[in-house]
């Protein structure tokens, strides 16, 4: 299996919101963007959640995240999968992000949203109990992926509305 790395996370210190996936797939991986892939329904969401053209260039929808004072990581700094299935990644081969050292810097970061249930369970079992007594706020969401077909569009976008209750 091949090793995989996720990225650098799209932050800035008015962040309030942090979304959090597992781990970039394979079109992720190789375009060097979050949720790259056509089919996955994130960017389309955070368009019509706060606003912005989904034909914008990538660096644009970034910085329409930052406005909006959310920022988006993945659990995973690496591990090693074959494929961009969450069911795929070897659990023995996760090292999870440093998130103590991100929430020293990301202050104002009270809820935290995850992208689908791996990204809750893997966070829940690698990250949780190494954190300090943090004030955040954790709410699972139906993940955005094209695998995850069970709700219509409409449906995750209504779930994903909450980003919006914090986001202002």
């Amino acid at each position: 299996m091949t090793v995989i790395r996720s990225f650098s996370p799209i932050a800035d210190q008015n962040a309030c919101i942090l979304i959090l996936g597992s781990m970039p797939g394979e079109a992720s991986l190789q375009a060097c963007e979050y949720y790259a892939h056509p089919r996955n329904h994130f960017w389309r969401m955070m368009a019509m959640l706060i606003g912005f053209d989904l034909a914008l260039p990538y660096a644009e929808r970034v910085q329409a995240l930052k406005s909006s004072r959310i920022a988006v990581w993945d659990v995973l700094q690496s591990c090693t999968r074959q494929g961009s299935l969450d069911a795929d990644i070897d659990k023995s081969s996760i090292t999870p992000n440093d998130f103590k050292s991100f929430f020293v810097r990301q202050t104002n970061i009270k809820h935290v949203f995850f992208n689908g249930s791996a990204a809750e369970q893997i966070y829940r079992r690698t990250v949780l109990s190494s954190l300090p007594e943090l004030d955040i706020e954790y709410l699972r969401l139906p993940s955005t992926s094209p695998a995850h077909a069970s709700l219509s569009f409409e449906q995750k976008l209504e779930a994903w509305r909450a980003v919006l209750t914090f986001s202002r």
